[in-house]
């Protein structure tokens, strides 16, 4: 297999230079995905301006898309850094499990919009009637949709580029599944 290294800051583009600094600035370090991104001399910035892009959906909703999408492709690297940036959107360690195995049991229109991105992460968009139908009647609108798309698109770049790379998560560990005794 493959090895893939993490770049020094000396190892890439000024302007990823520049995004590093302000990286470190904001969260402290650089989260290796977004050093992984870089070695592309514009797919960080591009990843990022993408990623910050104003949406109709809260950060909560945000989370339990990253959550549940991450959760279905398997990746270790964004359930380790969703499961922190959950908490800090106000999710305890119980709901971040209800999301994750998509049992959500707290908020009737989160679970609805987990269910909903599942689908539309699996079947590539061919969601039943019956689905939309939901998605629409917890209150969600046609500009909500597109916006659980791109966000679906957005945590499904970075959960690829780990499943291809493998690269250190840098992040505490989120545990699997299997691995959680959930209380009922």
């Amino acid at each position: 297999m493959a090895q893939f290294n993490i770049p020094t800051i000396d190892q890439v583009s000024a302007q990823n230079q520049e995004i590093f600094e302000q990286l470190k600035g904001k969260l402290g370090f650089v989260p290796n995905i977004y050093a992984y991104i870089g070695k592309h001399d514009t797919g960080l910035g591009d990843y990022l301006n993408f990623s910050g892009r104003k949406s109709t959906l809260s950060n909560r909703e945000k989370e339990v898309i990253n959550l549940t999408v991450s959760e279905y492709n398997g990746c270790e690297y964004c359930l380790s850094a969703h499961t922190q940036i959950s908490k800090m959107n106000g999710f305890s360690e119980e709901e971040i499990i209800q999301i994750r195995s998509g049992n959500i049991q707290f908020d009737d229109k989160l679970k609805t919009l987990g269910e909903f991105a599942k689908k539309v992460a699996q079947n590539k968009g061919n969601v039943d009637e019956s689905s939309q139908t939901a998605f629409f009647n917890a209150g969600y609108n046609e500009k909500d949709l597109i916006d659980v798309v791109l966000s679906i698109s957005e945590i499904s770049v970075t959960n690829i580029i780990h499943n291809l790379t493998k690269i250190n998560v840098d992040f505490p560990k989120a545990l699997p599944l299997e691995g959680i005794s959930q209380a009922s």
